[in-house]
């Protein structure tokens, strides 16, 4: 199996980082509309650069800023979720192909994979800096690593993901050990939900 994760909220808790992060560029480009968290997660409904994009936001100017900052950010704030090793080591033992898809810094991610000893588990890290839409990125992964007529698994956390992943064609599995709500995932229509990093592995298989 191809099994595309999705990286903050999903492998790693990064959200009070991220969030931060996002804060300061889009204050430097003068938009101050992320009033609470809420609106930083209204951002996740869809694809994360249309939805910055649709508030006036011109996205080249953004990702310049995210790249001003990330020589300071400490990557150390960001946590892996727990159980997520156990869930890797399992998905190898199935020799299922792994590869992250995300809208975040490819650099922030690898770090963290490296950190954590994971860098092995992935084919690849799809980040920020190759396409913005994961529906480009999903199809670019299937095309380069997909075996003949294995199933391929997006698994996110945000409605977006879910909506993203539905589009591209792929399964689609939402947990609710991240960003959004399982009330929020459902309404994207994922396949499956999965409660517990534990439970990944053999729901995949099925």
């Amino acid at each position: 199996m191809l099994c595309l994760f999705d990286f903050d909220g999903v492998l790693a808790d990064s959200m009070t980082l991220y969030e931060g992060m996002v804060r300061t560029c889009l204050e430097r480009l003068g938009h101050f509309f992320l009033r609470d968290r809420e609106d930083f997660l209204d951002l996740f409904e869809d694809n994360f650069y249309e939805s910055i994009g649709k508030r006036g936001v011109d996205v080249e100017r953004f990702n310049e800023e995210i790249g001003k900052i990330l020589p300071s950010v400490d990557f150390r704030r960001i946590t892996a979720v727990p159980g997520m090793a156990a869930v890797l080591a399992a998905l190898r033992e199935r020799d299922a192909r792994c590869v992250v898809i995300s809208s975040s810094s490819s650099r922030a991610i690898e770090a963290v994979l490296a950190r954590e000893g994971w860098s092995g588990s992935f084919e690849a890290v799809l980040g920020a800096d190759f396409l913005l839409e994961k529906i480009a990125k999903i199809r670019h992964a299937i095309a380069r690593w997909r075996r003949d007529g294995e199933p391929v698994f997006f698994i996110g956390d945000t409605a977006g993901d879910i909506r993203e992943a539905r589009a591209a064609g792929v399964r689609t599995v939402a947990v609710t050990w991240g960003w959004h709500s399982e009330e929020r995932l459902r309404a994207a229509g994922p396949d499956r939900i999965v409660r517990s990093p534990g439970d990944l592995p053999a729901l995949l298989d099925r």
